[in-house]
This record gives structure tokens, C-alpha cells and sequence, in this order.
């Protein structure tokens, strides 16, 4: 009998921007939260409805210029959710281009 290695599979999720499918990995998930809060969910583990975005300024802005993350997430995100969305993404990537440049 022959025994094979197994082969983790890697979850794959669409950006609601452009469309493309990536790694779960490389895109940022926003989350609206049970209690109906919006956030972006750096962990990817958040409990409630997610839609991932590609972690590049110009898909986010185009995300919320289309009110893509409204139709994602099945209801109406206010300006100042994404205000702060706006400045917590830029914190996380940010974040993120300045890891990738050290590697």
C-alpha cells in the first residue's frame, strides 16, 4: 500500500474590487460583527460576515467608491465606518510594505 503525502490545500477568496482570486492570505478581510460593527479583521478569524479586499490602496478606494463592502456584507456601511476603515487600512498596509521590504 502506498502512502502519499498530504497536501494542505490553501483557501482561496475573491477580491470584491477587482474581482481576482487570491490566497486568504494576501488579501485583508472586512468583517461586520454580530453585534453590527464593521472592522477589518487583520486575524482573518473574526466572528461574523467577511468580504476581502487586495491589500493595495487603489483596490480598497475603488471597493468603497462602487459601495462594494455594502453589497459584501449585505448592509449599508456609514462614512464614518469608512473613515476609519480608511485610516486603519492604511496603518495595516502600512504595516505590511514596510515587513516586506525588511524581508
Amino acid at each position: 500500500m502506498e502512502v502519499r503525502p498530504s497536501l494542505k490545500k490553501i483557501p482561496q477568496r475573491m477580491c470584491v474590487s477587482c474581482r481576482v482570486r487570491r490566497n486568504k492570505a494576501d488579501l485583508t478581510r472586512v468583517v461586520l460583527m454580530p453585534d453590527g460593527l464593521v472592522s477589518i479583521d487583520s486575524t482573518g478569524k473574526k466572528p461574523g460576515r467577511g468580504a476581502y479586499v487586495c491589500k493595495n490602496k487603489d483596490c480598497l478606494t475603488q471597493a468603497i467608491k462602487a459601495h462594494r463592502f455594502d453589497r459584501g456584507l449585505k448592509t449599508e456601511i456609514s462614512s464614518e465606518v469608512i473613515e476609519a476603515l480608511l485610516l486603519e487600512a492604511n496603518l495595516y498596509i502600512d504595516n505590511t510594505d514596510t515587513r516586506q521590504e525588511e524581508e
